[in-house]
């Protein structure tokens, strides 16, 4: 099965080819990037890879304007969300989400199965998300907020162990980590609230 994950960005401007092919040769050596198409200035997709050729990532850019593919993600985005659960996660999402203007799209490839490529496409995808304003969002698990936190449940039922979640209160984003596979916890995120035997700590 294909799987993706993304970084959702408020910002029009986007990282060159250059800059993120010096980003990988400084910080990941192991690792080349490739131009796949597009041009150097106004790149829609790249390849991550090892030096030995072992393709860990394809990265896509999709600017979100009218009648773009970028705004039919969105819109499905929103669709598939609409009955996720904390709700005051959900209702910050969809305003979140209608002000997006680029998607850059992960898909994980053979070299991501191992510990040195997940690490790789990590750090690069990291580095799009911290160029701020932007949320992560990945296939199977849900959207973070712009801390990287958990907000909304998209996981399978079968799933477990400690995850970094957010609830919105009053306004506030409220960060603390809980096992995906505690009823308690998992019932109190669905409400919208800190499970009772945690400690949480203040967000933007």
């Amino acid at each position: 099965m294909i799987h993706y994950t993304r970084v959702l960005s408020k910002n029009e401007e986007f990282p060159s080819f250059d800059e993120l092919a010096q980003f990988v040769r400084t910080e990941l050596p192991d690792f080349k990037l490739a131009l796949e198409s597009g041009t150097e200035e106004e790149w829609d997709s790249l390849l991550l890879s090892g030096n030995d050729d072992v393709e860990v990532a394809v990265v896509e850019r999709y600017p979100v304007w009218d009648g773009s593919a970028g705004q039919d993600e969105i819109a499905d985005f929103i669709e598939d969300a609409r009955d996720a659960k904390p709700e005051s996660a959900v209702t910050w999402l969809h305003e979140y989400l209608a002000s997006v203007k680029t998607i850059y799209a992960f898909q994980h490839l053979q070299g991501d199965e191992f510990e040195e490529g997940s690490n790789a496409l990590h750090a690069l995808r990291s580095r799009m998300w911290e160029r701020g304003d932007a949320i992560l969002q990945a296939d199977g698990e849900g959207f973070t907020n712009e801390g990287g936190y958990h907000i909304v449940w998209q996981f399978s039922d079968s799933v477990s162990g400690p995850w970094n979640m957010a609830v919105l209160q009053d306004g506030v984003w409220r960060h603390f980590t809980m096992d995906l596979g505690d009823p308690d916890h998992r019932a109190a995120f669905l409400e919208g609230t800190v499970p009772e035997d945690l400690t949480s700590t203040l967000g933007t």
